[in-house]
C-alpha cells in the first residue's frame, strides 16, 4: 500500500465581537465542530482552497490574512495523517446560505463555547488553532510558494 498524505486547510475567522466561525457537521455518523476545512484539490491554489472550504461551509466570503501554522494530525478513527495549513481570515459578507452536504450550520461562538464543546470537536487542532491565532502566532501568506499562481 502506498502512503499518500492528506492536505487540507482550515481556516480561523473571528468577528468584532470576540467569536469565531465553526461549522456544525456530520462526519462518520457523529454531530462535531470544526473550523470551516477541507481538503486541497488537485491544481487548486492553496488558498484558493482557503476561500471555497470557507464559502461551501459557511455560505461566507473571507479574505485570508496570513497563516497561522501548518499542523500534523493522524485520526484515530481511520488513521490517515492530515497536514492542515490553517490560516487567518477577514470575513467579508455572507454571500449564500447553500451549504455543502454534510454541514448543519455555521456557528459564530466565543472561546468559551468552544471550550465547553470538549469532545465534539473534531479534532484537537480546533482549539489549538484558535489558541495559537488568540497568541499572536501568524506567518506572512507569501511563505508558501504556491505554483499554482
Amino acid at each position: 500500500m502506498t502512503w499518500k498524505p492528506h492536505a487540507t486547510v482550515a481556516v480561523v475567522v473571528e468577528d468584532h465581537q470576540g467569536r469565531f466561525l465553526l461549522v456544525e457537521e456530520l462526519s462518520s455518523g457523529k454531530v462535531v465542530f470544526n473550523q470551516p476545512a477541507g481538503h486541497i484539490e488537485e491544481n487548486e491554489a492553496i488558498l484558493d482552497a482557503v476561500k471555497r472550504e470557507t464559502l461551501e461551509e459557511t455560505g461566507w466570503e473571507v479574505e485570508p490574512t496570513y497563516l497561522l501554522g501548518i499542523y500534523t494530525y493522524k485520526a484515530p478513527s481511520n488513521g490517515v495523517t492530515y497536514y492542515r495549513f490553517c490560516y487567518a481570515a477577514r470575513a467579508l459578507h455572507q454571500a449564500t446560505d447553500q451549504l455543502d452536504d454534510g454541514i448543519i450550520a455555521p456557528h459564530w461562538l466565543t472561546p468559551a463555547e468552544i471550550k465547553r464543546l470538549g469532545d465534539k470537536l473534531r479534532s484537537p487542532l480546533v482549539l489549538q488553532c484558535i489558541e495559537d491565532y488568540r497568541n499572536g502566532r501568524k506567518f506572512p501568506l507569501d511563505v508558501i510558494v504556491d505554483g499554482q499562481t
